[in-house]
């Protein structure tokens, strides 16, 4: 096969474009690297390997939660040279991806899965396809929501056949760096305010108590209360329990990090604790208390810097205010 020919898919991608963000499960990749063979057998075994050579592909993925994707693509892993020929191996990839998030910028990752072989010994005219067993290991760096790089050691275990009249068999480790597009954002989703309550007409005498209101920031992936966020509540508590006919909103958000269902359960989790706190500290029953998590939908600063992604981690409080008589 002609080094061109292996190159158009790779070609292909490069050439088009591509709008991503990294907080979202789809992503798109291109790599490029070095090849190694060994622990060669069947027709390989005793010839003059060159075992060295180049080799690259295009991937593309889809992360189910916060730490575990599906990804596929076409690898294309060089030739072991020998005999004015040699040994070529080429095919797809079938893996899962577990990775774990150091910073917010930066992940290690581990792959496991399946290659689907085409291997071809130009030498003795044999060519073979199957399946082996194949691992790898790197560490992605995010130069922004749109674009991370990837270092990355890949194996691929026996590739090949070692039977009669069959190409060889070999072990194939690949290690190269991967240029990464990502998207598949949800659209930002304006914020709703609550409906006003009807007020009564006017009538003489009338006392207008003003609405009460506190926005908690949370930590990146916790729904625990500081000492901060208890001073916050102190005003919105002091009002429910001065005026026993009001009742307390509490809405969670988080960030774009991670999955939308992750994020759902998170923001879910921060209100019942401002919740929970409110009502056993302050005596308020529960019947007082709306609260409802909206997850990452609906943010109040951009995601793709680490200031909007903090603002954005918070639960709002309300009580609304309203007009009585004396």
């Amino acid at each position: 096969m002609k080094n061109a020919f292996k190159l158009l898919p790779l070609a292909i991608l490069i050439s088009g474009t591509v709008q991503a963000a990294t907080e979202n499960p789809w992503y798109v990749g291109a790599r490029v690297g070095g090849t190694s063979f060994d622990s060669v057998d069947g027709a390989l075994k005793g010839q003059n390997l060159d075992k060295d050579d180049w080799g690259g592909g295009v991937f593309i993925g889809y992360n189910v939660n916060s730490w575990f994707g599906l990804e596929g693509g076409y690898t294309y892993l060089g030739q072991a040279d020998y005999s004015n020929d040699g040994f070529e191996v080429q095919g797809l990839d079938f893996v899962g991806k577990f990775t774990y998030e150091v910073s917010n910028s930066f992940d290690l990752f581990a792959k496991a899965g399946g290659f689907i072989f085409d291997a071809d010994n130009g030498v003795n005219n044999q060519d073979e396809s199957g399946v082996s067993a194949t691992a790898g290991v790197g560490a992605e760096y995010y130069f922004s929501d749109n674009l991370s790089t990837r270092l990355e050691y890949q194996y691929y275990n026996q590739v090949g056949d070692t039977g009669t009249n069959k190409p060889g068999e070999s072990d194939v480790h690949f290690y190269g760096l991967s240029l990464v597009y990502h998207w598949g954002a949800p659209a930002p989703v304006a914020i709703i305010e609550p409906e006003p309550e009807q007020m009564p007409e006017p009538v003489p005498e009338v006392v207008k108590v003003a609405a009460v209101s506190a926005m908690l920031p949370f930590a990146f992936d916790s729904d625990a209360l500081t000492q901060a966020d208890i001073d916050l509540l102190q005003p919105v508590a002091q009002q429910l329990v001065d005026y026993p006919e009001t009742q307390l909103y509490v809405v969670g958000h988080t960030d774009a990090r991670g999955s939308e269902e992750y994020n759902q359960t998170l923001s879910e989790e921060r209100a019942a604790v401002v919740a929970g706190y409110v009502g056993s500290h302050f005596g308020i029953d529960s019947s007082r208390i709306v609260a409802q998590g909206k997850g990452e939908l609906e943010p109040i600063a951009p995601n793709d810097t680490e200031q909007g992604r903090a603002k954005n981690r918070r639960v709002e409080v309300f009580v609304p205010g309203f007009e009585m008589t004396k």
